[in-house]
């Protein structure tokens, strides 16, 4: 199922975002679709690092890939 989503923006905003998918061979819809998209995989990745950060600050102990091998078994 499709959804749509309706977005108000001043001229300018339009004709930006027109010239920039123009340029790039897409339609307006599918570089806010992308752009979107993007913008929430960035804000994932970093809520992912600032986790992993937190998680060596508490425990900064880390393994060589040497280690890593041996306590695997491999």
């Amino acid at each position: 199922m499709k959804h749509k989503i309706t977005v108000e923006l001043a001229a300018e905003e339009m004709k930006a975002i027109r010239n920039y998918a123009e340029i790039h061979h897409i339609d307006s819809s599918q570089l806010m679709k992308e752009a979107t998209l993007e913008r929430i995989e960035d804000e994932e990745d970093l809520a992912s690092y600032k986790e992993a950060m937190n998680a060596y600050r508490n425990d900064p102990h880390t393994y060589s890939p040497e280690e890593v091998d041996e306590i695997l078994g491999l």
